[in-house]
């Protein structure tokens, strides 16, 4: 019997790794952001990432 894939079909991936480490004031901010906005924390690290694009210099 084929194996069968586990979790839910998604057209974005995730397949990419990180670990980082924080100080105490940087993981605070990020908590309260997460609270606010209802997120967890690798959904909020992504949205920050995505507001660097702008800052890239072509």
């Amino acid at each position: 019997m084929p194996e069968k894939k586990i979790g839910r079909p998604t057209n974005n991936p995730k397949n990419e790794r990180i670990t980082v480490r924080l100080d105490v004031e940087s993981s605070e901010i990020l908590d309260c952001y997460c609270k606010q906005e209802i997120l967890d924390r690798a959904e909020a690290i992504r949205r920050g990432i995505k507001k660097l694009k702008d800052d890239i210099k072509k």
